[in-house]
């Protein structure tokens, strides 16, 4: 059986995919496509707490464009969900981060979180969308597939 789809958050998604690729028409850099991102998500989806993107560098995942609190600033991995997203080359969705085994915990205020990895045009993952929420079990099957057609944008 398929993961159900909330139809009213799904058409938020949508909404909001298209005023940002409306926007991206005029920006291709990749840094401000995700800076851009990560200010109208955070400012229209309200269970989003911190929702930021993390970049692939010299084996290190290194704070990107964000909203929210102070952020750490580096993942040296391999421990945490962002590194596992990136171990398992898939979106990953945490109901509860204080139970997820090796969680970095940046801001205890988290409770829930997705990660998105984001690839560039040849496949490889780059980055990763990290979002949090300060409620547990904030994020569904919808989420998953909101974000990842978002993400899609920045190298598109």
């Amino acid at each position: 059986m398929a993961p159900e789809i909330d139809s009213r958050l799904a058409g938020r998604y949508d909404r909001i995919t298209k005023q940002l690729a409306d926007l991206f028409i005029e920006n291709e850099d990749p840094i401000a496509r995700m800076a851009t991102i990560c200010a109208l998500l955070q400012h229209k989806m309200p269970s989003f707490f911190w929702t930021g993107f993390y970049r692939l560098e010299n084996g290190r995942l290194v704070v990107g464009p964000y909203q929210g609190p102070l952020a750490c600033a580096v993942l040296p991995g391999p421990e945490g969900v962002c590194w596992a997203a990136v171990q398992k080359k898939e979106t990953l969705i945490v109901a509860d981060v204080h139970a997820f085994d090796g969680h970095v915990a940046c801001d205890e205020r988290s409770k829930s979180e997705i990660v998105v990895p984001v690839r560039e045009s040849t496949g490889n993952i780059i980055a990763v969308l990290d979002v949090d929420s300060d409620q547990l079990d904030s994020f569904t099957n919808t989420d998953r597939l909101g974000l990842e057609k978002i993400v899609e944008l920045i190298y598109s």
